[in-house]
């Protein structure tokens, strides 16, 4: 079956406007696409963040007069798109394309994340079994690779670990593959939750990872947390994680780019003993213990 995409530029107020419009007339997916490689990661507690400069992809079946679709989505927004374009896309499998540029990962020693189409390269490593999906986490973001690393560096055997932001459910997996005994697994995000509880399933470690909306939580103390955010929510959650750790605890901070770094250093300085553990190109991991 062919396909025609439409992109149409916009901005973080009108995108969700723009993708609902572009649903009721009929296309098949829209996905909002950030413009100048601007990260959006994990959103900060009770925000849904956007990115400035916007595209939404509409897909749409060949037959659709895009033209028409421009109009009925102007006519409705009130507003004009003069920059919009239209492309033909080929008939192919596009989710099996986006699967065969997802390889086998190792992080650090022990550590791989594997997807289904592959067999683990090294069966008798901590393979995290992991395709792509809504959620984000899937190792190949520098914010999520050093956490992995981090965590090969720093087994956490036997210890309990929250995964703050858990996303796929990645670390928590991780973690418990490289020995952790429980993982509570909290995002904002329902569908994060989601995807954590099926990460797990396919790794077998349902019975050891446990997931929770952030309000639901019933905070306790852990022997080391991980949460790889963003730099602002990391902030304003300092007080908060400072009560989910004891003296010694571990903390495993990371969404941070290099430029951001003093500032959450700051703000945890007063709790913690933290330092930057790892950069990698824009962005670092920062890494210490509850003083």
């Amino acid at each position: 079956m062919a396909w025609l995409q439409l992109i149409i530029p916009t901005n973080e107020t009108e995108a969700d406007q723009l993708s609902d419009a572009l649903m009721e007339q009929g296309a098949v997916s829209v996905t909002l696409q950030d413009m100048q490689d601007q990260p959006v990661l994990e959103p900060a507690p009770g925000s849904t963040p956007m990115w400035s400069q916007t595209r939404a992809v509409g897909l749409f079946d060949a037959s659709q007069d895009l033209k028409q679709v421009i109009k009925n989505v102007e006519q409705q927004l009130r507003k004009k798109f003069p920059d919009w374009k239209a492309e033909q896309l080929e008939d192919k499998d596009w989710v099996r394309a986006w699967m065969d540029d997802f390889k086998p990962m190792r992080f650090g020693e022990k550590l791989w994340v594997v997807p289904s189409t592959f067999a683990p390269p090294h069966p008798d490593a901590a393979n995290i079994l992991l395709d792509p999906g809504l959620a984000f986490g899937t190792g190949t973001h520098p914010t999520t690779s050093m956490c992995l690393e981090w965590l090969d560096a720093n087994p956490p055997t036997n210890k309990d670990i929250i995964d703050f932001g858990c996303g796929s459910g990645i670390l928590a997996i991780g973690a418990i593959l490289l020995g952790a005994k429980h993982a509570e697994a909290i995002d904002l995000d329902p569908q994060a939750l989601i995807a954590t509880r099926d990460n797990a399933e396919k790794n077998d470690v349902t019975h050891k990872i446990k997931t929770w909306l952030p309000d639901a939580f019933p905070a306790k103390k852990t022997p080391l947390l991980l949460a790889n955010i963003l730099a602002s929510p990391l902030i304003e959650l300092a007080p908060y994680f400072a009560e989910l750790t004891s003296a010694q605890s571990q903390i495993v901070l990371s969404g941070i780019l290099a430029e951001q770094a003093k500032s959450v250093i700051a703000a945890y300085q007063i709790d913690f003993e933290i330092q930057i553990w790892k950069q990698q190109g824009d962005w670092v991991c920062l890494a210490g213990k509850r003083k």
